[in-house]
């Protein structure tokens, strides 16, 4: 989560993502947008979080789980916001589950490192989680620790919990007003807050309802930096099994573009190879 996206404003539809953007959140699993949400609704919201946010079904839709006016619906209208849950998971997207985490100062234990999915062997399709940050959030506070790169390898939620430290790995410190969005394979965790102050963070898990086909603005798909940023490799990754999130990549790109041809240095191309035309 180290790459802040800042996206213009247009005070008539929320802007949305760019394929260079897009390819950064399939390459990073991760989009973070700073300081987006205004002043006065993040002042409002850790009043509001202090008292919890009630359960809602799983499946609801977002006007049935949020109605219009309340904190998380005007949350959810900030431009910015709009436009990057747009172009992840679609139009009339389902409320999964939602949850405020909350760190007591020198609370002294820290989340295991996690990816929040049971079993998801999905190669076409994607939860998104949304992350927001009333408040700055300082070294000393914790904040979100995650992985970059790490949600394509599939796991069983916790089976890297045994995991203390990666190379590259990134936690966040940002001003208040941050929303991040996760992908949901996404290895993560909650870190202690060695602070005097309390930290807050509501999560949202959206679930797509349209296929995530070009949802985004795709005038810019041809732009070399698609690839560049597609190419992206990790500090942690190893030197031959890390090819295999550029391969999965891949594959994720293709469904999201409708692009069977896309490749990135033949990797899914040759073993993929299987003539079948009969030696005459």
């Amino acid at each position: 989560m180290t790459h802040p996206e800042r996206l213009p404003e247009d005070p008539g539809h929320p802007p949305l993502l760019d394929s260079v953007r897009m390819a950064r959140f399939v390459a990073h699993g991760s989009l973070r947008l700073d300081a987006v949400v205004p002043a006065e609704l993040n002042a409002e919201a850790i009043g509001f979080l202090e008292h919890g946010v009630p359960d809602v079904p799983y499946g609801s839709t977002v006007a049935d789980a949020y109605p219009e006016g309340s904190l998380v619906r005007r949350l959810l209208d900030v431009p910015a916001v709009a436009g990057v849950l747009r172009g992840l998971v679609g139009p009339g997207p389902l409320v999964d589950h939602h949850a405020v985490h909350v760190r007591e100062p020198h609370e002294g234990s820290a989340q295991p490192l996690h990816g929040d999915a049971i079993i998801d062997v999905r190669t076409d399709a994607f939860d998104v989680q949304l992350m927001y940050y009333p408040q700055d959030v300082t070294l000393d506070m914790g904040g979100t620790l995650s992985v970059p790169g790490s949600h394509l390898r599939r796991t069983n939620e916790s089976d890297t919990g045994r995991y203390q430290n990666l190379l590259g790995q990134s936690r966040l410190v940002c001003p208040a007003g941050t929303v991040v969005f996760l992908h949901h394979g996404l290895w993560h965790g909650g870190r202690r807050n060695d602070s005097d102050g309390m930290r807050y963070m509501f999560k949202i898990r959206f679930n797509p309802a349209v296929r995530q086909r070009r949802l985004w603005d795709t005038s810019d798909l041809a732009d070399p930096r698609v690839a560049a940023e597609l190419s992206t490799t990790f500090p942690w990754y190893e030197p031959a099994t890390g090819r295999l999130e550029l391969y999965n990549r891949v594959l994720l790109w293709r469904s999201l573009t409708g692009d069977a041809s896309f490749d990135l240095e033949h990797w899914v191309t040759r073993v993929s190879n299987r003539p079948q035309e009969e030696v005459v």
